[in-house]
């Protein structure tokens, strides 16, 4: 039985206090954009850029990264992957690049993102927003934002639905038996 951990208006407070923390941190919001990692970070990363704006003023650049192809478990998985858009219409060189990501698990994800990134341009950092951390990490990879830790079995699995996708904005979690 899935467990609601956010619902929409957690989400929106979190990327609200997100935003804040971006500029807060950033000193503003110049040579700064966000690259979502595609799906869910997409539409997160958008979410944010439109916050900031409210809040600065200022349009920032975003972006979406397919990492598909960086992935390090291609060769192990099943299914053939699905392939979707790199949309990054703008340079990456000395920026500070704010990766967004829904969830992140054991950070292989973010890895891949980084070398996609890197292959790109060199920006002059790269900082990591993500919605969840649920923990497990596998690479020392930690995030500059989050929007909530939630401790969760290796197993479980952390559903995020996102009204661009059709759906109601919330965050659940399945607990998988072993």
């Amino acid at each position: 039985m899935p467990r609601e951990i956010l619902n929409n208006k957690d989400i929106e407070r979190i990327l609200t206090r997100i935003a804040h923390e971006i500029i807060e941190r950033n000193k503003g919001t110049e040579g700064l954009c966000l690259v979502g990692i595609q799906r869910g970070g997409v539409y997160l990363a958008q979410r944010l850029a439109s916050g900031i704006a409210s809040i600065e003023g200022a349009a920032i650049e975003v972006g979406a990264l397919d990492i598909t192809f960086y992935r390090d478990d291609l060769n192990i998985k099943k299914d053939q992957p699905v392939v979707r858009t790199t949309d990054i219409p703008f340079s990456i060189k000395d920026k500070t690049v704010v990766l967004v990501d829904d969830v992140l698990f054991t950070g292989r994800s973010i890895r891949a993102a980084m070398d996609a990134l890197i292959d790109l341009g060199r920006p002059a950092f790269i900082q990591l927003a993500v919605l969840i951390d649920r923990g497990h990490r596998q690479l020392p990879i930690r995030p500059d934002y989050v929007g909530k830790n939630i401790p969760t079995a290796f197993n479980d699995i952390v559903e995020v639905s996102l009204k661009e996708e059709g759906k109601e904005d919330n965050v659940v979690i399945i607990s998988v038996n072993q």
